[in-house]
């Protein structure tokens, strides 16, 4: 992997992250494909929709298929024939979110399979021998994902485990095709995240991840801890916000420095019949839409806008109809492509302020005439 920070503006950066599976241009927004597919696009959908790297979990695919198919193909990219590279998660996100089916110790994590009730453990070294034999262009470490509300000491037990984790992973990687990504924790404590971040960014990992974000919490605490964790992140490594799909949580990111997102939020929204626009998010159900002839965002160029009406989708959403998810799912992701290009842009002109601030004159336009109306 090789990491190139392209310009500056103020803190906002483009940059260009080489991998083995392509190059990548950041900032990026990431599509989440859990299962070795993007739910509701195809590969094609998903690359014509301008993804340039999507995210696939180590932790699901061990389950099922399992390995042993994985490997039987070559690696995931052969069996999901996939031509561009992919990041795999680790599964520290599914200690938080299948909580009480995971017991959590200091060498690693016993769970029980969601799909099946089998019991598994996952330790630092386990998860890095799942994602190298997968074979994707980034991996991650194991690390441990609070919630919000866990006092200090907990979340100081937590800090050292994610840091004890982290160490064990970078001793047993071994696959030089492969990059790995340190992830940063530490709650909601200015210093716990302060020594999270300066521990696990003195190692030598190809990148960085800032983890335990978006869980919850609201904005202003986010945002908060994003200024606490970027002046301490390296200039000379690309910067990962896991979780984040929102769109103004992403030009905040933006402007604080951070290079890659992901999220599984514009495509389950789609799913359930709601869509971002250049004014705020539509939800295409409400029956106002029944009879609009126009696209779902008139500012929008992608495939669906140009050909199909709000009136459309809103009656396939309705109808529970694949078709209308397919064209919701292919817009959000269109929409968030389009939003990093448009930023990358800005920065590289020197407007990155300018262009946030438009965006978020325009945000809630369409929010506020959806309740006067409904």
């Amino acid at each position: 992997m090789r990491f190139e920070l392209l310009k500056k503006d103020n803190t906002a950066r483009i940059g260009k992250l080489v991998l083995s599976h392509g190059i990548v241009e950041t900032p990026v927004f990431m599509p989440v494909g859990t299962n070795g597919a993007v739910k509701m696009c195809t590969r094609d959908c998903t690359k014509r929709a301008g993804a340039q790297i999507v995210l696939a979990n180590a932790f699901h695919l061990y389950i099922r298929p399992g390995l042993e198919v994985i490997n039987s193909f070559g690696g995931l990219h052969k069996f999901a024939s996939w031509d561009i590279p992919i990041l795999t998660d680790s599964g520290g996100y599914q200690i938080f979110s299948l909580s009480k089916h995971v017991k959590v110790d200091n060498d690693g994590v016993t769970f029980k399979a969601p799909l099946d009730g089998t019991t598994h453990r996952f330790t630092p070294e386990k998860v890095m021998q799942i994602q190298q034999a997968i074979g994707s262009d980034i991996a991650m470490v194991l690390d441990e994902c609070l919630a919000p509300g866990n006092d200090r000491k907990t979340t100081e037990i937590s800090l050292k485990r994610t840091t004890d984790w982290a160490k064990r992973a970078l001793k047993f990687h071994t696959r030089k095709d492969q990059a790995l990504f340190g992830i940063t924790q530490g709650g909601f404590f200015r210093e716990t995240r302060m020594i999270s971040t300066r521990e696990v960014t003195s190692m030598p990992f190809d990148g960085f991840a800032i983890g335990g974000l978006s869980v919850g919490e609201d904005l202003k605490t986010t945002l908060k801890m994003l200024d606490i964790i970027m002046p301490l992140m390296p200039e000379d490594k690309p910067r990962y916000l896991m979780g984040v799909g929102d769109p103004m949580l992403m030009l905040e990111a933006v402007e604080r420095g951070v290079d890659m997102m992901d999220c599984v939020l514009p495509t389950r929204m789609a799913r359930h019949g709601t869509v971002y626009t250049s004014h705020g998010k539509l939800n295409i159900r409400a029956s106002i839409y029944a009879f609009d002839k126009s696209p779902l965002d008139p500012e929008c160029s992608c495939e669906v806008c140009r050909n199909y009406s709000r009136g459309y989708i809103h009656h396939l959403i309705k109808r529970k109809e694949s078709t209308g998810m397919i064209l919701a799912t292919y817009h959000n992701m269109y929409f968030l492509h389009d939003l990093m290009r448009k930023a990358r842009n800005a920065i590289y002109e020197g407007s990155f302020s300018a262009f946030k601030r438009d965006f978020l004159d325009n945000i809630n336009i369409l929010s506020k005439k959806q309740v006067a109306t409904q």
